[in-house]
């Protein structure tokens, strides 16, 4: 029956016997949040929803917090749920109306194919470059001869509209390693459908463009 819900099958409801059960659903009532307030989240949350890597626990605490300065903290735990449950709604509405595999998609099976061909290849992965080149290590698995990711600017700036940079290079910090993993990923990607800008120098980062960013919600 779960598993039909959740499809939207046609039926999914048919046969049941359903049973009220009374329990007090009585709840705190929430207060709106100022217009000025509520529409500066609501654009913090949009972008975040159009990354696509969140789940609602995670952007309900990033709502929280968007707007925190010392101790004015001017959205509640239970507003930010609220605000985000909404949104996310909405976005779930939105979604279903793509039709075919997202770029996005097209990424992940790219990615999952340098993975399993010895490049360590991670989406979305920390915060910025300093910070991803410096993890990559921890990611690596035995005979990995490289890596590929994208940092959380790198989504943000793709769901905007300007493409993904890529960063790479190779385990033994040599040029011609990064070089030749470069091609790989060139090839990776290409091989899903997706369009890259690469002048084949090994110190100048991937671009993925043009780029349609839909990135499915899970979660």
């Amino acid at each position: 029956m779960l598993t039909g819900w959740a499809r939207e099958g046609d039926g999914w409801d048919a046969g049941i016997s359903w049973t009220p059960v009374d329990f007090d659903t009585a709840q705190e009532e929430v207060p709106e949040l100022p217009d000025e307030v509520r529409e500066n989240v609501e654009g913090r949350v949009r972008e975040l929803l159009r990354c696509g890597y969140g789940d609602r626990g995670r952007m309900a605490e990033d709502a929280e917090e968007w707007l925190v300065d010392g101790d004015d903290r001017p959205v509640s735990p239970a507003q930010a749920r609220l605000l985000v449950d909404r949104m996310w709604l909405e976005r779930v509405a939105e979604q279903r109306t793509w039709e075919g595999t997202t770029d996005p998609e097209r990424i992940t099976r790219a990615f999952e194919a340098l993975d399993a061909a010895g490049i360590t290849a991670r989406e979305n992965f920390t915060c910025c470059r300093t910070c991803g080149t410096a993890e990559m290590g921890a990611e690596r698995a035995e005979g990995d001869r490289g890596f590929v990711y994208f940092h959380s600017q790198c989504t943000e700036s793709a769901a905007a509209g300007h493409g993904l940079t890529l960063l790479y290079g190779g385990f033994d910090g040599s040029a011609e390693t990064t070089a030749a993993v470069g091609r790989e990923v060139v090839a990776a990607l290409g091989s899903v459908g997706l369009s890259t800008q690469w002048d084949g120098d090994p110190g100048t980062a991937i671009e993925v463009t043009p780029l349609n960013w839909r990135k499915r919600l899970v979660g």
